[in-house]
């Protein structure tokens, strides 16, 4: 049977325990604290990053894109350590260059077995698909149908999650800042989604309660498979999780996730959000 190792980046918030369990090597995008550079999850865990970030007078960190250098060096140990073939698992391709570094490492290693799937997604929208796929290469799936596998189900992925403000979005290019004006002058928290591997607002609501509560509704409005929830400072992500199983009854609890937003994606939403990602059913 091959062995089909699983490969992903940083911005997939999964936890170094998360990920080591389940075998799965994670790539690090760089954060940067002004003149500062760090491997987000290797030399700056997320809980190192959120106390860094909230510091007073602390420079607001900017990400940047694993290099492909960084994935060949994981290819190459990986197929040293006796793989077989990898999928690798990334950010969407229009949220970072990430994606392309990958697609550049792999071209590096043309007569290797390498899968890289375009999650269109962030967070753990990016983690669940590269559980999934560690679950499959655990059961004994070749890379080909594990990646065929993770591209069907891209577009059962569902992110919302509310924002305190849209000023961190802003500043990271990922929306207009006339889009996080009007949203800062009417007082509204916003509810960002994932749309055609683009982030857009997907509601606004007026308080922070409401909009808790109107996640949780849009998780649960169809089919779940897995949900994780995104826990970090202000997140309250204790009770997110109580109103999900008080309307999931059901859902095996093993099937919901919680980790914390790190390096790679808190400085694009700030604190004081509450949301997740929903794998609807297939």
């Amino acid at each position: 049977m091959a062995r089909v190792s699983i490969v992903t980046d940083s911005a997939s918030d999964l936890a170094p325990e998360t990920a080591a369990a389940a075998g799965i090597t994670v790539v690090p995008l760089v954060v940067r604290f002004g003149d500062e550079e760090y491997e987000a999850g290797t030399e700056l865990s997320a809980d190192a990053f959120w106390e860094k970030m909230l510091a007073p007078g602390a420079p607001l960190p900017t990400t940047a894109a694993a290099s492909a250098g960084t994935f060949k060096e994981a290819y190459d140990r990986l197929f040293d350590e006796g793989a077989d073939a990898i999928v690798c698992v990334t950010v969407g391709s229009k949220l970072s260059a990430t994606h392309k570094s990958a697609t550049i490492a792999r071209d590096m290693l043309p007569d290797r077995d390498i899968e890289v799937v375009d999650s269109a997604n962030a967070s753990m929208g990016i983690g669940i698909l590269a559980l999934m796929a560690a679950e499959m290469a655990a059961a004994g799936s070749d890379a080909a149908t594990i990646a065929a596998t993770l591209r069907s189900r891209v577009p059962d992925l569902d992110l919302y999650v509310a924002l305190d403000t849209l000023e961190y979005l802003r500043r990271g290019g990922r929306i207009s800042g006339a889009r996080a004006a009007v949203g800062e002058i009417l007082s509204v928290k916003p509810i960002i989604a994932i749309r055609d591997g683009e982030v857009v607002q997907a509601e606004r609501v007026r308080t922070r309660s409401k909009a808790r509560a109107r996640v949780v509704e849009l998780f649960t409005e169809r089919p779940v498979e897995r949900i994780a929830l995104l826990s970090g400072p202000g997140s309250e992500v204790e009770a997110l999780r109580a109103d999900v199983m008080r309307k999931l009854p059901d859902l095996d609890p093993a099937r919901i996730l919680v980790e914390t937003v790190g390096p790679s994606i808190g400085p694009h939403v700030g604190p004081g959000f509450a949301g997740g990602i929903v794998l609807r059913r297939h």
